[in-house]
């Protein structure tokens, strides 16, 4: 029995471990499983062009079995090397806390050092900003981030370098449903040759309107679709791929050597140079796999890439050379000819659902790249919708949905051809992956900590591939390449002058900002007065009082009994811990009644729970007193940080919260010192809809406590009391202009670019509207402050 006895735990935990290790395996294969709808679409697709755009230009003139075979170890080599080698197995691991893309990379360096523009003042103590395991940094590391410390001017460069690879992907929105949409419907001409080329140039634009129509619905209603589309498209070409190498030309193998490279080059010489701008299309969607991270792991994209996309893709190019090589006549259709008629039309419906299942990924992730360039002040303020209430990640912005759909609708009907859209296509994809390359060297110098001759080695070798590529495909800048280059430049434009202007407000707000002391002073001296309810004034600034609102004080003597200074950063992290969120703190002295508090965001989250978000304040604010009120006595009755300005961390676990449907109209607001629970309304006016209710983290334990801090307590239900008086917004306008001695570049600049962008994008603008739609829903007061006074930015 003893024995017995002794060995049950042991198989316990042994069964444990064995079904908590099933349950992560479980987990991983089904994350694979759904990446196949979302990340694999661009990369899949290519299969249905990259031979016609590869021979359409003078290679067209060398048809022997030397170029077939040594285009296809091109591409083999080219699958090899970059989205197996160098994404799958390298970039993947240069992750944000989870999250990828050219952004992630950025934000890395700008936390473990001070090389980026876009580092956070009043960042905090916030965990995801520490190391895990502080080492020695190497004299290589140090001197690079020096080096960009030192000079202002590289530190420019590159944002500028990340806005452009970033601009870059934004473009690959446009080229991917276009060409992967026109490539796929005509295949209809295979069968019906007199088909005349408009009806597919009107067919294509007739499943563009319809797929950026659809995308208001989010992808979540029809996502569970995607992953099989991919997966039975994946099926049908590395099954035919597999019955034409045995049907045409088993020997096809050879081009697995890497000589067949060299024996093509030797032969075609320049028109094989040149014919690498259709090569680089076999590769285009590698940089998703990065960018859409955030919604896998690495592991599962890893399992989902090397196990089926990798061997299928290989197959079906396989498939395709052993066919053209005794079929050199249909070389500009090789793709569709190659199909047994059996199963033409079968693969010609899912080449077509999977290309809308590609552009779907593509624009999910132009989504949100755009929200992170918003987030982090360089992209205008524009609307964003969230539609989905469980997945943060899936949102939809409307104004972007419609340019890209006008966008991809003027390229469908202007080049009309894939070969002139291929040459755009390949040159933004080559250049968001040469950007990826040189942030990683950065990356594995200054974050990893790597020794400069790995991280030489990784650029090197990737960046002459792809240099290599990119000077093919910039020869073709006059046949369609200048598009992706025009477009990048008005959307670096837009992003830089929007950063810029962001900027410079902010400096000037925080120039300008009121001490505290000056402030109560100007109070005194023209007979402020306190009016009842609570005030929150929004601003930038995360000390002193903001300018706007000495301003608005100037000119109307009186404010709020209770007043709530509201900073909302965004900083260099994907997501904040709850615990991390909230900074709260005392501005001067208990009988002011000021507080001050700093919400802080990630730039992958989402703040669509307006709601509650002033009830989560007033809350957090109660929170700091009392936490600070037991710490004071813990203390034996000193002054804390409380009164000091300090900012302390509220978790978001320091209280217990009810959100409770009230079909009656209960008292608006109560406080009892000697109760432990505080309760405030979410609306007003008489119509009751929802009320909060939390509890105080100490309970009956502290009851004696509680009775005894009648000076927290009172502070506590003058604040519910100032709640039930009414709640008012308060959001500064600052204009800006260029200084009259300020170039004529600047001036237009900052005068017409950004002054275009704030007048229908402006920050203030999008946060009245938003402000206006929770004042509808609370029967409060929004009170909106425009500066008298704008910043002139002056010439450097």
């Amino acid at each position: 029995m003893d024995v017995e006895g002794g060995l049950l735990p042991a198989v316990q935990s042994t069964a444990r471990r064995t079904s908590s290790s099933w349950g992560l395996q479980k987990a991983t294969l089904l994350l694979a499983y759904q990446s196949f709808g979302v990340v694999y679409g661009d990369l899949c697709i290519s299969p249905v062009y990259v031979y016609k755009n590869t021979f359409s230009g003078k290679l067209r003139l060398h048809e022997e079995d030397e170029e077939i075979l040594g285009v296809l170890s091109l591409v083999f080599w080219s699958l090899t090397l970059i989205p197996l080698l160098k994404y799958i197995i390298l970039v993947l691991g240069a992750d944000d806390n989870g999250e990828g893309g050219t952004f992630a990379l950025y934000s890395l360096m700008c936390r473990r050092s001070r090389m980026g523009l876009l580092n956070n003042i009043n960042q905090g103590s916030l965990s995801a900003y520490d190391q895990k395991e502080p080492r020695e940094e190497l004299k290589s590391s140090l001197a690079i981030k020096g080096y960009f410390e030192k000079h202002f001017s590289l530190r420019v460069v590159l944002l500028l370098f990340v806005l452009m690879g970033t601009s870059m992907v934004i473009g690959d929105g446009v080229f991917t449903p276009t060409m992967s949409v026109l490539s796929a419907v005509s295949g209809l001409r295979i069968k019906f040759p007199e088909l005349h080329e408009n009806y597919t140039v009107l067919l294509a634009c007739f499943v563009l309107i319809g797929l950026f129509a659809l995308q208001h619905y989010g992808t979540h209603r029809v996502g569970f679709l995607f992953a099989p589309i991919l997966l039975a498209w994946l099926g049908c070409i590395g099954g035919i791929g597999i019955y034409n190498i045995l049907k045409w030309n088993p020997s096809v193998i050879r081009a697995l050597s890497p000589y067949y490279i060299y024996n093509f080059f030797r032969k075609a010489g320049r028109d094989g140079w040149s014919s690498l701008g259709g090569i680089v299309l076999c590769i285009t969607g590698a940089e998703a796999m990065f960018a859409d991270l955030g919604h896998f792991s690495k592991l599962s994209l890893r399992l989902g890439f090397t196990i089926v996309v990798y061997p299928c893709l290989v197959l079906a190019y396989m498939g395709e050379a052993a066919y053209l090589s005794e079929h050199r006549e249909d070389l500009q259709s090789s793709f569709y000819k190659a199909l047994p008629d059996r199963v033409f039309w079968p693969v010609l419906i899912i080449a077509t659902l999977a290309t809308v299942v590609g552009s779907q990924a593509i624009i999910s992730a132009t989504f949100s790249i755009i929200s992170q360039c918003r987030a982090l002040g360089c992209f205008p303020r524009i609307k964003v919708v969230h539609t989905s209430s469980q997945v943060h990640g899936q949102i939809y912005i409307p104004e972007v949905n419609w340019v890209l759909m006008f966008l991809c609708m003027a390229v469908t009907v202007g080049f009309r051809d894939t070969e002139m859209i291929g040459n755009a296509y390949g040159l933004a994809v080559i250049l968001v992956m040469f950007a990826t390359t040189c942030l990683m060297f950065l990356v594995i110098t200054t974050v990893w900590n790597k020794n400069i001759l790995l991280a030489g080695l990784f650029t090197v070798g990737f960046g002459s591939i792809e240099l290599t590529y990119l000077s093919a495909c910039l020869a073709k800048v006059p046949h369609g390449g200048w598009l992706p280059l025009l477009l990048s430049l008005i959307t670096l434009l837009t992003m830089s002058t929007w950063h810029y202007g962001t900027k410079k407000k902010e400096e000037y707000e925080l120039q300008n900002k009121v001490c505290l002391d000056r402030f109560l002073s100007l109070s005194s001296g023209i007979g402020l007065s306190r009016v009842p309810g609570v005030g929150f004034v929004y601003s930038s600034a995360v000390s002193g009082v903001p300018p706007m609102f000495a301003h608005f004080v100037t000119n109307f003597p009186a404010f709020h009994r209770v007043l709530i200074f509201v900073s909302i950063q965004t900083l260099t992290v994907p997501k904040v811990n709850p615990d991390e969120r909230f900074l709260v703190g005392r501005v001067g002295p208990p009988a002011n009644r000021l507080f001050r508090c700093v919400v802080r965001y990630g730039y992958k989250e989402g703040r669509w729970d307006h709601f509650n978000f002033e009830n989560q304040l007033l809350m957090k604010v109660v929170e700091f007193l009392e936490m600070h009120q037991h710490q004071q006595e813990e203390d034996g009755g000193e002054p804390g940080s409380s009164e000091s300005g300090e900012l302390s961390v509220i978790p978001a676990s320091q209280q217990q919260v009810v959100v409770v449907d009230a079909d009656t109209a209960p008292p608006p607001a109560s406080c009892s010192g000697g109760s432990s629970s505080c309760e405030i309304d979410a609306a007003a006016g008489g119509v009751v809809s929802r009320r909060v209710r939390f509890e105080e983290p100490w309970g009956g334990a502290a009851a004696g406590r509680r009775e005894a801090a009648g000076k927290n307590s009172g502070e506590v239900k003058t604040l519910m009391e100032e709640r039930e008086s009414g709640v008012s917004y308060m959001i500064g306008h600052t204009c800006v202009e260029a200084h009259e001695a300020s170039p004529a570049v600047k001036k237009f600049a900052v005068n017409v670019v950004y002054g275009f962008q704030f007048f229908f994008h402006g920050e203030s603008k999008s946060m009245a509207q938003q402000k206006e739609s929770d004042v509808a829903s609370w029967a409060e007061m929004l009170l909106y402050i425009s500066h008298s006074q704008t910043p002139k930015l002056t010439a450097p």
